[in-house]
């Protein structure tokens, strides 16, 4: 029996088909997963995984990523952002726009969902040539210093799987865990450079990353020179405020 079973065994509610959508859950709150790696991590029969994902996938709580695994789903960001309780974004925007004040450039949060990075949170440059990303966009997770931010802790396992494809390598990701930030030249998108780092969660755990994006022109083809050290100051201040509110 998993720890994950065990867990739902000591926290059970009583009702039971209640208790195994929660096992469900808590198993793709490691990332996706198959229906053999649901079965695996949950203990449960195979049709009753796949009837329970199904049906949680009808009312967007589980989603699909691009390879069909299953995800934890928009629903549930929505609920969250509805009842107030994503610390995450509220004490990230102000941090957002005091970052775009000072390196003059825009500002922006992105988490993980599957194999895509998204926007949640954005200070934008008022004027003048800028990156524009906005809130609720996905973008690859193949391409640009935040995707290396969100890859480059993962699982041996899974970091491997998201290099296929990726346009920075091992060594990439490798020099970013030893420095602690990422920067990118043309990656996502002709012209436009970006500096990232991790914002971390409870046990160390990356749960986001920050960025400052804006035209090579202005970041030039070094933009880590130029603004890791604001942005790291950033992520320090997001991850010790979301520690205190913990």
């Amino acid at each position: 029996m998993s720890r994950l079973q065990y867990r739902c065994m000591d926290n059970s509610s009583g009702v039971g088909v209640l208790d195994k959508a929660v096992l469900v859950l808590n198993a793709l709150e490691a990332g996706p997963a198959s229906l053999a790696q649901l079965v695996q991590a949950t203990g449960l029969a195979r049709p009753t995984a796949h009837r329970l994902a199904v049906a949680l996938e009808h009312h967007r709580i589980v989603s699909r990523d691009t390879q069909g695994r299953f995800v934890l789903g928009p629903r549930l960001s929505e609920l969250s952002t509805a009842a107030g309780e994503d610390r995450l974004l509220a004490v990230a925007s102000p941090v957002l726009m005091q970052l775009r004040d000072l390196t003059g450039e825009s500002a922006q949060l992105y988490r993980r969902q599957g194999d895509e990075r998204v926007c949640v949170a954005a200070a934008e440059r008022a004027s003048g040539l800028r990156d524009t990303v906005p809130v609720g966009s996905a973008l690859p997770m193949t391409a640009g210093s935040a995707a290396q931010i969100l890859l480059a802790w993962e699982e041996p396992d899974r970091l491997h799987r998201g290099l296929r494809g990726a346009k920075f390598t091992a060594a990439t990701l490798a020099s970013v865990r030893r420095r602690g930030w990422a920067h990118s030249v043309g990656e996502r998108e002709q012209g436009v450079a970006s500096v990232s780092a991790p914002i971390r969660g409870s046990g160390g755990k990356v749960i986001a990353a920050v960025s400052v994006s804006g035209p090579i022109e202005r970041l030039t083809r070094a933009p880590g020179r130029l603004h890791a050290v604001p942005v790291m100051a950033a992520a320090e201040r997001i991850t010790e405020a979301m520690r205190r509110t913990s």
